[in-house]
């Protein structure tokens, strides 16, 4: 399987693209004017505490307050007796780790207003929603992620052999106790990896926590206390998968500083590093301009004929899988199993592509066949395989709908590329000329109920205009002999078409 990094630089934004056997899989934009704010360490205060919602908002620094939930607060040893926020344990789920949940605790015990607290981004802002914060701070590196106040050692679920696993938490046993206290957690890129390397990890780490310790004594509240990498060079450190062939980069000056980087923390990537000096633009040679432009419209076609319809909204995305051209070639319930199965990796493939999360609800098509509705939810979960994004499927609910959930921790492609449409603002319709004009009547009567006045005049779009020149002249005509009063039409050329004044005068 070929796999190919392509990055694309401008002074404006950066563009990664992950392309697959010539395919494009996900891409990461990160615009210079908007750096996405997660792992960022703040120094913040306490601006409101919610009981009700057991949470608190905290005043960082940023244009929203942020957001902190009682289940992110990690609790210290003076807190509660015996932990520091996290179960010692040797497996976790995740490379970067959080504190546990700790529902029985009240916000009220936990903060107070006015406290100042040292947090980290988990989830940027979103819509109207601001960033999610934690206090469990959790500083990544190359192999390790490092997580001060915590106290056991976790080590990636991808890595699956017992021994290595032994290994690796031996390698920090040995060594945790010539350093600061915190818990670690081997990410999945640690797998083989010698003991003389680790180390020089925990000792980056080290060296950056005791940085950012500094600045929490003499920095004041709101302050930024330690930023994470830019877009390529995170994207570098978190690099795990050693299948890729190239990584082709069409700035020479950020390829350079990508070859340094790499030489330091990730040798073994230097060789796969290239720069195009190409003329074309390198996203126009792998068709990925055009894979973007795909990627926020509803529709998707399938090969055989398919189709799917993504709908994302604020609540959650919901996509619609149709047979659309596919006539299949023997019956009815073959054509629906083989569109479905085809959807399942088309899907899975505009998951990453959109980077959609949340909670998602596909309406795939009708199966009576119990055996083939389980062979289409098992492709569906082999195909999230290659999704680094934490996923979870329920089962065909009786309505024939699956519901999952993605985990996101930044914009969609959508959200990031596009706005609501001011016209409609976001509703996707308008409504027409002929509701309009009646809205128009209705008003009239109104205000010449209300207001003595010589005669009314309607400002209105083209369109609306149109239609009560047109096809309401009648119902116009009635109208003003009703009220006994002219009416005039103005086009307005600004207005929209669910825009209208009516002026007395």
């Amino acid at each position: 399987m070929s796999e190919e990094l392509l990055i694309n630089i401008t002074p404006q934004e950066t563009r990664i693209a992950y392309v697959e056997n010539g395919v494009l899989q996900e891409v990461h934009i990160e615009r210079t004017s908007k750096r996405g704010l997660v792992g960022n360490v703040y120094k913040g205060k306490v601006s409101r505490v919610l009981p009700g919602m057991q949470a608190a908002f905290i005043e960082v620094g940023l244009e929203r307050t942020a957001f902190l939930h009682a289940s992110d607060i990690v609790r210290t040893l003076d807190d509660e007796e015996g932990t520091n926020g996290s179960k010692p344990n040797d497996t976790h789920s995740d490379d970067t780790g959080a504190g546990d949940s700790k529902p029985d605790v009240q916000i009220v015990d936990l903060l107070k207003e006015g406290q100042e607290v040292v947090v980290q981004v988990v989830k940027d802002p979103m819509g109207t929603k601001g960033a999610r914060l934690t206090t469990q701070v959790s500083i990544p590196s190359r192999f390790l992620v490092f997580m001060p106040g915590a106290q056991h050692i976790g080590i990636s679920q991808k890595i699956e052999d017992p021994e290595e696993r032994q290994r690796l938490k031996e390698i920090i046993q040995r060594h945790a106790a010539d350093f600061e206290p915190g818990g670690y957690i081997l990410r999945t890129v640690a797998e083989g990896m010698s003991e003389e390397l680790i180390l020089k990890d925990i000792q980056f780490l080290q060296r950056l926590w005791l940085a950012i310790s500094d600045r929490m004594q003499t920095e004041s509240t709101g302050s930024l206390l330690h930023e994470d990498l830019p877009l390529v060079m995170r994207t570098m450190r978190d690099l795990g998968d050693t299948d890729l062939e190239k990584i082709r980069i069409d700035s020479r000056e950020t390829s350079e500083k990508v070859n340094k980087f790499v030489e330091k923390f990730i040798p073994e990537l230097s060789n796969r590093i290239e720069h195009y000096p190409g003329e074309r633009p390198i996203f126009d040679i792998y068709g990925v301009e055009d894979e973007i432009v795909k990627a926020i419209q509803r529709k998707v076609q399938l090969k055989s004929g398919g189709y799917l319809i993504i709908d994302q909204t604020e609540a959650m995305t919901t996509i619609d899988v149709n047979t659309g051209a596919f006539v299949g070639h023997r019956n009815l319930e073959e054509t629906i199993f083989k569109t479905n199965l085809e959807a399942t990796q088309t899907i899975v493939r505009q998951l990453r592509l959109r980077n959609l999360g949340g909670i998602i609800i596909i309406d795939f098509i009708d199966m009576t066949d119990l055996e083939h509705r389980r062979q289409v939810l098992r492709a569906l979960e082999k195909n999230l395989e290659r999704d680094h994004a934490k996923t979870y499927i329920s089962e065909v609910s009786s309505l024939g709908l699956v519901e999952m959930t993605r985990k996101r921790t930044r914009e969609s492609l959508e959200h990031i590329l596009c706005e609501a449409c001011p016209t409609c603002n976001g509703r996707g319709s308008l409504m027409t000329a002929e509701t309009v004009c009646y809205d128009i009547f209705r008003e009239i009567l109104r205000e010449a109920r209300q207001f003595d006045a010589q005669q009314l005049l309607v400002l209105a779009s083209q369109s609306v205009v149109d239609a009560l020149v047109d096809e309401e002249s009648t119902s116009l005509a009635e109208l003003e002999e009703f009220i006994g009063k002219p009416i005039k039409l103005q086009v307005e050329s600004e207005y929209t078409q669910e825009q209208f004044d009516v002026v007395l005068m």
